[in-house]
């Protein structure tokens, strides 16, 4: 693999990487900081995908964007009154809901489980035309992806640095406490999953304009790709700041896709993609276990050797 080649693979990693770290950072607000396990993230990745697909397809590519956001806090919404109106578990509640969605999708994109963008203007093509004989006209989807990710890391920092969000953080760490400071834990638990499912239908619309179609299977295992880009951004990046922590999660989403964009390049077959996910979480999950554990093994190693 020549230089150039990678360089071109690490650009395409870093487009989607960019795409898809809005999805991480909204699982770092509600798995993170939230302490909720939302499983209706694939579902929602999708509705956020068809959403502004079907928005720009009539021929509004800007009010595509928000329309998918609003889309995606519906989704929050639902989960969230599931979860604390009707006292079901946040992992069911988040199956429920993703379950719901597959048809839901299905009808928004009129009964077909595939849509074309090709003759659509999207957010991206708009970009390239701005951008056309200038030094940036290449990498007009490189420009596109940063920009929303750096609005979205900014509003995501101040927002959890507001009255609000310390609430919301605080939710996270210890309800009970939320509860006898009078906060109402439903309240900002329903407000954390609808900003996170904001993120996750936004990331969906960007990567349905940027490919320019929208399968139905478009955010299949999109949960899984998002927590193993959190695991890897916190291992990356570790604590800190919450500005700190959250370019961690764009770092993150780069460094996985990086990962399995040279494993396509290496014609890995199709159906290794899968193995190779699962294996870069285990990684990213097992790597701060066994750092803690490595003093604790060279004691036992070191003791062994004493006692020969």
């Amino acid at each position: 693999m020549n230089v150039l080649s990678f360089l071109s693979l690490g650009q395409t990693a870093l487009e989607l990487g960019l795409i898809c770290s809005l999805t991480v950072l909204a699982l770092f607000l509600s798995y993170s900081m939230l302490n909720v396990c939302d499983l209706s993230t694939d579902g929602c990745f999708t509705l956020g995908a068809a959403v502004g697909a079907v928005v720009a397809i009539s021929g509004h590519p800007y009010l595509a964007i928000p329309a998918a956001m609003a889309a995606g806090i519906c989704s929050g919404l639902i989960t969230a009154v599931l979860q604390t109106r009707m006292g079901i578990d946040s992992l069911l509640a988040g199956i429920i809901v993703n379950t719901g969605l597959y048809s839901i999708n299905i009808a928004i994109m009129d009964g077909s489980s595939l849509l074309n963008m090709n003759k659509t203007e999207t957010v991206f093509t708009k970009a390239k035309a701005l951008l056309e004989g200038t030094v940036f006209a290449e990498q007009y989807r490189l420009l596109v992806a940063l920009i929303a990710v750096a609005a979205t890391v900014a509003i995501l920092t101040v927002f959890l640095n507001t009255r609000l969000g310390l609430a919301i953080r605080a939710t996270g760490d210890n309800p009970d406490m939320v509860r006898s400071s009078s906060i109402n834990p439903v309240f900002t638990t329903t407000v954390g999953l609808c900003v996170a499912n904001a993120f996750t239908g936004l990331s969906g619309c960007l990567l349905a304009q940027s490919q320019k179609s929208v399968s139905i299977d478009i955010g299949t295992g999109m949960v899984t790709v998002a927590l193993a880009s959190l695991l890897i951004g916190q291992v990356l990046m570790g604590r800190g700041s919450i500005l700190k922590r959250a370019i961690g999660m764009v770092v993150g989403a780069f460094a996985f896709r990086l990962v399995y964009t040279i494993a396509l390049r290496l014609n890995m077959p199709a159906f290794m993609l899968k193995l190779v996910s699962s294996v870069i979480v285990i990684l990213a999950i097992a790597t701060p276990y066994l750092k803690r554990q490595m003093p604790v093994l060279r004691r036992r190693l070191a003791a062994r050797k004493g006692g020969r």
